[in-house]
């Protein structure tokens, strides 16, 4: 038998999550933090292609930035969600707020201006090319000897 519920899809969630389903918890479900910023990374032979789930972001909140070989993509949300009866009095008041970030090593030899990236519908897109590193070239230091 189905019953209603006026906190979320079960009445008894928020009582068992604690007890009888604690891996919820870990798993991402219940907090959402955890669902933001999955990543589906995508080999091709010109180099990868990320798809990072962005919910509830706008584009002016995501950032990206190159530093010492590491992409790092970070994203701030802010979310609210109020529910009131019809004397005004709240029933339900939700908010969160937080900040993400994820960081992937694409190595020393991509620059700044050789990633493309795109924002759409809440999943960030983002190519980063496939680059060799350059071999350094070693240059010989010779010891003058006296004598």
């Amino acid at each position: 038998m189905l019953m209603p519920s006026i906190f979320g899809e079960n009445l008894f969630d928020d009582f068992f999550d604690d007890f009888a389903r604690p891996a919820r918890r870990e798993l991402g479900f219940i907090n959402p933090a955890a669902a933001v910023m999955r990543t589906d990374i995508k080999e091709s032979d010109a180099g990868y292609e990320l798809h990072i789930e962005l919910p509830g972001c706008k584009k002016e909140d995501v950032k990206a930035e190159l530093k010492d070989g590491n992409l790092t993509i970070s994203a701030a949300t802010n979310t609210s969600n109020d529910t009131k009866a019809e004397d005004g009095k709240y029933i339900r008041r939700e908010r969160y707020y937080g900040n993400f970030s994820r960081s992937f090593h694409v190595g020393d030899a991509v620059e700044q201006s050789d990633i493309k990236a795109r924002f759409e519908d809440g999943i960030l897109k983002v190519f980063v090319p496939k680059k060799e590193a350059k071999p350094a070239v070693e240059e010989s230091k010779y010891i003058t000897i006296e004598g």
